[in-house]
């Protein structure tokens, strides 16, 4: 019995066969065919569900507009500043909770460094920065 599996196994373990797998990729990028290039674009250009803006729906401003937005904004930094150095001073940062009208920050050391967090009590809306050691 012993010696019929043993033969068993010899012929039967020589008509055994294998073959090499290769992988070829399909995009032209990555070593593949180079007519696949079409193909690809226009799978991915049919998947794409975002659209341009149209151009003619911007507003072009006038130098009037320009200067009054520049304004504003140069005069929204200095009152902004002018608050922080208020609250906090010339120094750094100092743990803690403060209120600037709507807007909640709270200021705490952690691991990563200083983090900040600012919560629009209107809006519900949170931003958190955080100031690496």
């Amino acid at each position: 019995m012993k010696l019929k599996l043993l033969l068993f196994f010899l012929i039967g373990g020589f008509s055994i066969q294998a073959q090499q797998l290769v992988y070829t990729p399909k995009n032209p990028a990555f070593g593949g065919e180079t007519f696949n290039y079409q193909w690809l674009q226009s799978s991915a250009q049919a998947q794409n569900s975002f659209k341009a803006p149209a151009e003619e729906g911007r507003e072009q401003l006038t130098e009037l507009e320009r200067f009054t937005q520049s304004l504003n904004s140069q005069l929204l930094g200095q009152v902004s500043r002018s608050l922080f150095t208020q609250q906090f001073g010339e120094g750094d940062l100092q743990p803690g909770k403060y209120t600037f009208g709507s807007l909640a920050i709270d200021i705490y050391p952690s691991n990563e460094g200083l983090v900040i967090n600012i919560l629009d009590t209107n809006t519900g809306e949170q931003t958190q920065i955080i100031i690496p050691n």
